[in-house]
């Protein structure tokens, strides 16, 4: 029976420490090599978390991992360059519509959007909950926008 651990770990960063050390100890793997292909596959989310799942044969030692995209917060933060969301309510953080655009390609296999336009819907809702404006302004009028149809041109082309 194989065994699934899964692990929200630093992009490029991960470790034999916890959470990955801990729960591949015992399964008797040599953690350092597991530790090093998750660091190859998640250079590029550097300075993100990132979800990894790893499924190990405990007979056969044998193991594969599996990346998952970054939580859409952390992505809009690096389409903002900042590590951090904004300190107070009253102090937000503004990004471009193609980079909310881009942030909803990257996470598009992840949400239930059936569309590009869906997405990105999906995506500023997220920005609302974390005082992220889109071209300054708010993302939910950025959300009537698109449903009225300005921003079909940059939606359009999937």
């Amino acid at each position: 029976m194989v065994e699934k651990i899964e692990a929200l770990v630093d992009g490029g960063k991960a470790s034999a420490g916890p959470p990955l050390g801990p729960a591949l100890g015992p399964l008797g793997v040599n953690i350092s090599q597991i530790v090093g292909e998750i660091n190859k596959k998640t250079k590029d989310f550097t300075g993100m978390k990132v979800p990894v799942t790893i499924i190990i044969d405990p007979k056969t030692k044998e193991y594969s991992i599996s990346v998952g995209t970054p939580p859409t917060s952390s992505l809009l933060l690096q389409e903002a360059g900042r590590d951090k969301g904004p300190g107070s309510v009253t102090d937000t953080i503004d990004i471009s519509i193609e980079k909310a655009i881009k942030v909803a390609r990257m996470k598009r296999e992840n949400l239930l959007a059936t569309s590009l336009e869906a997405a990105v819907k999906e995506v500023l809702g997220t920005a609302v909950s974390m005082h992220v404006t889109v071209d300054g302004k708010d993302p939910r009028e950025v959300q009537k926008l698109i449903n009225e149809g300005h921003y079909s041109a940059l939606l359009t082309s999937e």
